[in-house]
């Protein structure tokens, strides 16, 4: 099953995951061993936020409001890590919680696993079931392939180029919706929401005014896995993180569906903000966001932030 590059008359936004495949010179066998080593790291973490659900010992803010981390953070990195050590040694990695360790020296420099431990850490500190541990693959700083254990929904989401995007044992397709009208979508609103007027509200009520509604996950990795898998039609976000996005990014990809900027160029991992859809919804996505200009920090109690406004 493979997924060719997704042009859009509109946008022609290319499947980044494939171009970099391409570009790589990985081979068809290459790219499967690679994403059997995500899929067995995911697992691996997500085994650790299993056993440590509902028995949290320790939750502390990170500095930034509201952005938790707890020893199931922690103790489902090691995991994670430990795998990639011991099954990809040359491989860099980039991890939330511990930073950057450097690769080794030829084929693999570049390389760099890109770890998220859990996704959805305040989901997990309170018991609500919507988290994950994200493990992607990065090529020159391009998501490549990657996988995605969900412990509570016991799902596990990958996907790499040549070889499609699977939960379990399932294929996955996003959605044919094509009419902002009757999709469903999600979002979610960064840490810094309360300290800026650019924090998603005015989008939020944008788009929930015009769809079947916007689903707030809580956490960005299962999102993009809920738009792969057809159950969600599309989905936008700022202010994230590239371990929050490096493998979701490649099973949307290589489920057929579209990711850009808001704006419908190129999407780049470092901007911490992007469109992720069925390739029918991308331009009423790009147009809905380009209508929205925020809200006054009065109309939602916090007038000081009007202050700062432009």
């Amino acid at each position: 099953m493979r997924n060719e590059p997704v042009m859009s008359a509109e946008t022609a936004v290319v499947n980044q995951s494939d171009d970099a495949a391409r570009r790589s010179g990985l081979s068809h066998q290459e790219l499967g061993e690679l994403a059997a080593i995500a899929r067995r790291a995911a697992e691996a973490g997500g085994g650790q936020l299993r056993q440590h659900f509902g028995r949290l010992e320790r939750i502390a803010e990170k500095g930034r409001a509201g952005d938790l981390v707890t020893n199931a953070d922690t103790a489902a990195e090691a995991a994670v890590l430990d795998l990639l050590q011991r099954d990809s040694p040359g491989v860099a990695v980039l991890a939330e919680e511990s930073g950057t360790k450097a690769g080794g020296s030829g084929a693999s420099e570049d390389l760099q696993w890109c770890v998220d431990p859990l996704d959805g850490t305040t989901n997990y500190a309170h018991g609500y079931p919507m988290f994950a541990t994200s493990v992607g693959l990065l090529w020159r700083g391009i998501p490549l392939l990657g996988a995605m254990a969900v412990p509570r929904m016991d799902e596990l989401f990958w996907a790499a180029p040549g070889h499609g995007c699977w939960c379990d044992q399932q294929p996955l397709r996003v959605s044919d919706c094509g009419e902002l009208g009757n999709a469903l979508l999600v979002t979610g609103f960064a840490y810094d929401r309360q300290q800026r007027l650019d924090n998603n509200y005015a989008e939020f009520a944008w788009f929930t005014h015009r769809t079947h509604g916007v689903r707030r996950g809580g956490a960005a990795a299962v999102d993009l896995a809920y738009v792969a898998a057809g159950r969600l039609d599309g989905y936008w976000e700022r202010g994230l993180s590239p371990w929050d996005l490096a493998a979701g990014v490649v099973l949307v990809e290589q489920a057929g569906g579209l990711v850009s900027a808001y704006d419908g160029s190129a999407f780049e991992l470092g901007s911490g903000r992007l469109i992720a859809c069925a390739p029918g919804l991308q331009q009423s996505l790009v147009d809905g966001l380009a209508a929205c200009r925020p809200l006054s920090g009065a109309s939602f109690g916090a007038a000081e932030l009007d202050a700062t406004a432009p």
